[in-house]
């Protein structure tokens, strides 16, 4: 959820003799010690944070190796057992069951309750990052930050991540139960208890028509839910065929979208701008690596981005290039502030890992984890009904279209 999956292979190189020790040692390995070592040499390779919060990762290895893994349960333990002492939530182990569906759910298919969670690092309970539109979340009224204190009878706090996605997850039209304190107004409610009925969720990632501003002039809506493996490819069709409508400015709205795909966001940041850096990324040495835009723009028209307190991840890494580059403007709440990047790896046995590999900054070098975009124009909204987002009720819509109605206001002064 709210999480980027991106297939890259880190290999940091390690000094000869430490290779030939750690490859030698794991010769007298029994097959579940082999799982766990693996499994330890991914983090040491990759992880963003090279004192592994502080601890010696060598001496954590060799500890757990020590203890008997009787079987696969116990690696697995020994394996959630180190990962923990992390203290990051994004890193986590995944189970062969948990790995598969987690690579359905960016192939653009779920189901469940549709709900996208982080931890809160303050109070180790759920934290809602965004629910998925029209889902049975949506329908329910839960909003980003959110907490869920408890799924039926297991406390969220004493879940992972993955746990608490399974715990959500079953039967079709089944019901889970969530004690949940909402997030309004800037405090927490009181926590109320909400049945939920599990439904199957379609993710369509891109939905668009033709509005009228008031003049009369044709603009595009567009709004993207998700980045998952499909949403590139209809974002592409969805200006292709507003352009042939002739359109004169864009509303591409992000709000409740909590990211997906690291490389479907950096495809469609190059749809909407002339090449240019998209975003920077940061490793556990303070280099700088990057992703840019290569091709020119599908459009130049002018372009207002919604967003929202539940748009986080690949959508703030579109959204801040879109606004360091001047490309468009930001209306609405200031975003989630999700700014640190998972990739996957495959173990061995059909398992996998989630690892934190770097962190992200905008083209104008902004870190915006745990802080969020500030948008351009800032206006707050209740929670709506999906009938009534980008309708008359909708304020920051009503915003967006008073930019666009701006823009051709001084475009057709400046052409006279």
């Amino acid at each position: 959820m709210g999480k980027h999956v991106v297939r890259w292979i880190c290999w940091i190189g390690l000094p000869i003799f430490l290779w030939l020790s750690l490859t030698t040692g794991a010769l007298a390995l029994t097959g579940e010690q082999q799982l766990f070592n693996e499994a330890w040499r991914v983090v040491n390779q990759a992880y963003v944070d090279g004192t592994f919060n502080h601890q010696n990762w060598w001496n954590l290895r060799e500890k757990a190796l020590k203890q008997p893994l009787s079987d696969r349960e116990a690696t697995y333990e020994a394996i959630r057992k180190m990962l923990a002492s992390l203290e990051d939530p994004f890193t986590r182990l995944l189970p062969p069951a948990q790995y598969r569906s987690l690579r359905t759910t960016t192939a653009g298919e779920l189901t469940g309750v549709g709900l996208q969670i982080t931890v809160n690092t303050d109070t180790k309970n759920l934290e809602v990052i965004a629910p998925i539109e029209g889902s049975p979340a949506a329908i329910a009224g839960l909003q980003a930050h959110d907490q869920i204190l408890q799924i039926d009878d297991a406390l969220s706090a004493n879940l992972t991540l993955d746990e608490a996605a399974e715990k959500m997850r079953g039967q079709l039209g089944s019901t889970v139960t969530l004690k949940v304190q909402k997030f309004r107004d800037g405090a927490l409610s009181s926590a109320e208890t909400i049945p939920i009925r599990r439904g199957r969720i379609e993710i369509n990632p891109v939905r668009f028509e033709t509005r009228k501003l008031p003049d009369g002039t044709s603009i595009g809506y567009i709004r993207l839910s998700q980045f998952n493996a499909n949403a590139t490819k209809d974002m592409t069709e969805a200006i292709q065929r507003l352009e042939q409508q002739r359109v004169k400015g864009y509303i591409l709205d992000l709000r409740n979208n909590p990211g997906g795909l690291l490389q479907s966001g950096i495809d469609i940041a190059d749809l909407w701008l002339d090449p240019a850096t998209v975003v920077y990324t940061v490793d556990r040495h303070g280099l700088l690596g990057s992703f840019s835009a290569v091709n020119p723009a599908l459009t130049h028209a002018p372009l207002v981005v919604l967003v929202n307190r539940g748009t986080a991840s690949a959508s703030e890494i579109l959204a801040g290039a879109l606004q360091d580059t001047g490309r468009a403007t930001l209306v609405g709440e200031k975003t989630f502030g999700k700014g640190e990047i998972q990739s996957l790896f495959d173990l061995s046995d059909g398992a996998g890992l989630a690892v934190t590999i770097a962190t992200y900054e905008t083209p104008s070098h902004r870190n915006i984890n745990k802080v969020g975009i500030a948008p351009d124009l800032a206006v707050a909204q209740d929670l709506m009904v999906l009938d009534a987002i980008a309708s008359p009720q909708d304020l920051q819509y009503q915003a967006a279209l008073d930019q666009l109605a701006q823009h051709q206001v001084v475009a057709g002064a400046s052409s006279l």
